[in-house]
């Protein structure tokens, strides 16, 4: 049996090890009756000591007495012997986790978890998964090393990026080999401004990778942890140079992490069955195509270097990794622990589980919504979602986007989707060619592979909507993005704040419409109209009509963007698309629904006052006290006459 907390383990399991400092190894000398002070010296401690160690600390600090019960039952109901050592297979872990074989990621999460339980001594991995070793996988992969170590997020992306990556030099070869520039017809490279086609992995240089050969802080923090500071080396050696996550381990990880996205704590996995069979498993691989869009190009490149993974995980995806806390945490709970009961004998009902998607819509599935939650928090996503506005059913106008989705008090997010127009329209007329005509010329090449190609783009508002008149609503909160066919998050800038705009069509803004990142239009003279929108370097137009769209990034551009340049797409491209779907959902729950409906009667009420206002009832001093009062007649305005 474990001890309680701060007496290590037992004696079988944990071993105490002397602790030794970091300016001497020799250890503390006490005289004792009999004894004499003995001039040998200690040898210093061994890895396995120091492993040992190590994971009492995590044990002591990073979980409770009742979560160190659990995993020692949990251990020992799965753990096979082999030669008088105690470990889980690869099969045995893939089963406890429930994790679906049709995903074929099994091997890939057994060779993660057995680098990291190596930690952190690295350059020993792959390592047998002792209970030690399941001690240090369990405190990385559900994030509680952070109560110990004085590291951050940086340090175990690189970590997890190591546990992924192969070392082969053919397949590094041949990535240096595509990281050459590629020359369009014009003869420009292709990342430069006049970038054609769909090249994100042409990231150039290398030096970002010497990040990771350096030596890892997570590891010396550890190895501080047991006063060990001064022997960094014994922790990890530098890795070979040529490490990369092939693309296909990372498509299987990115669906592994679509499907727990959603997860809370204790939530069973096999709860979640139905979204990998038939229609919902596709979905699963089009998003992951869609995300592993944003780190490389899998007919150019085999492969990720940790150049790309580092920059474009804490921009475009912060959140990719947060399920395998409740995934891993499962090995904290016994199943022989029954906490339905009372202590009386009382069974406690559980409570009935809300669906993660309680309204059904065309563009939000649950594998878009989980792919929302690698860039917003999911509580604020999932069982959270309220649908506002559906263009198809509620008409694509901006009247009745008004009527459904204004006086909504939480956050909101907008998905619109389409087909990419051709470069030049051929058309003689019609809705597209006056569209078009409001665009400044085109300077920049499509950001798809080709014509006709369907697109995705979304914006998160934490501020309620509303109308537009001088200046533009939102803040730094709000997020531009992209879902298809490239996973690309924009944040927002705080050197400018023109972040959204609704602006209805008028006489003084005869161009209205809804945009995101554009300066707001202002009202003129109609011999001063401008019959252009004046784009931002990054944004986001659709038509007052929305039957049309674009979406511009100019990467190169030197002015004042409201939102932030794209981390995985570093060049200039513009998307012109006609509109096929528009949706709105709220962000909130029953509360947020009651206050939008209150509104809304609030606002009929007084729509129907005003207009029973009767100002021919024959009583003209009464009809006249009551037009002063509005300021209409009195002083030096005159109301005419009565009669």
């Amino acid at each position: 049996m474990w001890g309680t907390r701060g007496d290590c383990f037992s004696p079988n399991f944990f071993p105490c090890t002397p602790t030794y400092t970091s300016s001497s190894i020799h250890p503390v000398h006490v005289v004792t009756m009999g004894q004499t002070q003995s001039d040998q010296r200690r040898p210093p401690p061994s890895r396995e000591e120091l492993t040992k160690e190590l994971a009492a600390k995590f044990a002591d600090k990073c979980f409770t007495s009742l979560e160190i019960y659990s995993f020692k039952e949990v251990f020992k109901s799965l753990a096979d012997q082999e030669q008088n050592v105690r470990h889980l297979k690869e099969d045995t872990i893939a089963r406890f986790l429930e994790i679906p074989d049709v995903l074929g990621v099994s091997p890939v999460i057994f060779q993660m978890i057995s680098y990291i339980g190596a930690f952190p001594f690295l350059r020993d991995a792959p390592a047998v998964l002792g209970l030690e070793e399941m001690v240090m996988v369990i405190t990385i992969m559900t994030d509680r090393y952070q109560r110990v170590l004085a590291t951050g997020a940086d340090d175990r992306r690189k970590l997890l990026f190591k546990s992924l990556a192969v070392y082969d030099r053919k397949l590094s070869e041949h990535v240096n080999r595509d990281k050459s520039p590629v020359i369009d017809g014009s003869g420009a490279p292709a990342n430069s401004s006049h970038a054609s086609g769909f090249a994100v992995d042409i990231a150039g240089d290398d030096e970002d990778d010497l990040g990771c050969e350096d030596e890892d802080d997570l590891v010396l923090a550890a190895l501080d942890l047991l006063d060990y500071a001064n022997v960094g080396k014994l922790g990890d050696g530098p890795p070979p140079n040529h490490a990369l996550i092939p693309a296909g381990n990372l498509k299987k990880i990115i669906v592994l992490l679509l499907l727990v996205a959603p997860l809370g704590a204790q939530e069973s996995l096999s709860s979640h069955a139905n979204r990998v069979v038939g229609k919902e498993l596709e979905e699963l691989g089009v998003v992951a195509d869609c995300i592993v869009a944003a780190f490389l190009d899998v007919e150019h490149s085999p492969g990720i270097r940790f150049s790309r993974f580092n920059s474009i995980i804490p921009s475009s995806m912060p959140f990719v990794f947060s399920g395998f806390t409740p995934l891993f945490e499962h090995f904290l709970f016994s199943k022989t622990l029954d906490f339905h009961k009372h202590v009386g004998g009382s069974t406690v009902v559980p409570d009935v589980v809300q669906p993660l998607l309680q309204d059904k819509g065309s563009l939000l599935n649950l594998s878009i919504m989980s792919q929302l939650s690698f860039f917003i928090p999911g509580e604020s996503l999932f069982r959270k979602l309220r649908l506002l506005y559906a263009g198809g059913e509620d008409g694509f106008s901006m009247g009745s986007f008004e009527t459904k989705v204004f006086n909504w008090g939480a956050p909101t997010i907008l998905l619109v989707h389409g087909i990419c127009l051709p470069d030049k329209t051929h058309r003689a007329g019609g809705a597209e060619t006056a569209f078009l005509s409001t665009l400044p010329p085109r300077r920049y090449p499509s950001g798809n592979r080709a014509i006709g190609e369907r697109v995705t783009f979304g914006v998160y508002l934490s501020q309620p909507w509303r109308h537009t008149h001088r200046e533009c609503f939102g803040d730094s909160d709000s997020i531009l993005f992209q879902l298809q066919p490239v996973h690309d998050v924009f944040r927002a800038s705080p050197s400018n704040k023109d972040y959204a705009s609704f602006t209805k069509p008028s006489a003084s803004t005869p161009i209205g419409g809804v945009s995101f990142g554009c300066p707001p239009p202002q009202p003129t003279q109609a011999y001063r109209r401008s019959s252009t929108i004046s784009m931002g370097p990054v944004s986001l137009v659709m038509d007052s009509s929305f039957e049309f769209g674009c979406f511009t990034h100019n990467y190169t551009s030197r002015g004042s963007s409201a939102f932030q340049g794209s981390a995985c797409r570093k060049f200039d491209f513009q998307d012109r698309f006609e509109i096929s779907d528009l949706e709105v959902w709220g962000c909130g729950g029953d509360e947020e629904a009651k206050h939008q409906a209150e509104r809304w009667a609030w606002e009929a009420r007084e729509a129907e006052a005003r207009r029973r206002i009767n100002l021919g009832t024959g009583d003209i001093e009464a009809d006249r006290a009551l037009l002063e009062m509005a300021g209409l007649i009195g002083g030096n305005r005159s109301g005419g006459s009565m009669m």
